[in-house]
């Protein structure tokens, strides 16, 4: 994987094979982030990265300014990548090894973007579960965004606060946000 744009743009990050990680394609994310680009101000914003993995998507907000992200995987080998990753790039990264659904119960703090990239294979009810719980205990800023990453097979066209899709090849990202009702 590589860092698309920013103080690390063209740096490659090589993750251990053993983690149990797919991490998000460089074009995907190259085009995920220039839709962030044109609604947020990087360092200007606090990021939640949900199912971490090897904090491919944390490393591009903190690559392009961002100072407060939150890393979230309950496998201690990605949390542990992910610190040792931040700390040799200097980047404002924090970490949590939790499992994500308990974390979204339990948290108290909100943000501006949230990113969850949870298993491809997981079912329709883990996947609605994601925003069921950010919305449900308000974990978003006003202004702020829900995105989950999925397979083209799995829709979440009809999830509460659903907005939009994008397709990026067999990646699909799923964007959320509070909806203001007439």
């Amino acid at each position: 994987m590589r860092i698309i744009s920013g103080k690390y743009k063209g740096r490659r990050i090589v993750a251990p094979k053993k983690l149990p990680v797919r991490p998000t394609t460089d074009m995907a994310k190259e085009a995920l982030f220039n839709i962030l680009n044109n609604h947020f101000y990087f360092d200007d914003i606090s990021v939640l990265d949900l199912f971490a993995g090897t904090g491919n998507i944390s490393y591009e907000f903190a690559s392009r300014g961002t100072e407060r992200i939150l890393c979230v995987d309950d496998h201690f080998g990605c949390i542990k990548f992910i610190n040792e990753t931040a700390k040799c790039f200097e980047m404002p990264i924090d970490t949590i090894k939790s499992d994500v659904f308990k974390f979204l119960e339990s948290n108290k703090v909100t943000y501006d973007i949230i990113f969850a990239d949870p298993p491809y294979d997981f079912s329709q009810e883990a996947f609605s579960k994601i925003p069921e719980l950010v919305f449900q205990n308000q974990l978003l800023n006003s202004d702020g965004l829900l995105i989950v990453e999925h397979s083209k097979h799995t829709d979440l066209s009809t999830l509460n606060n659903y907005s939009y899709s994008k397709s990026y090849g067999g990646n699909m990202f799923s964007f959320f946000e509070i909806l203001i009702e007439d």
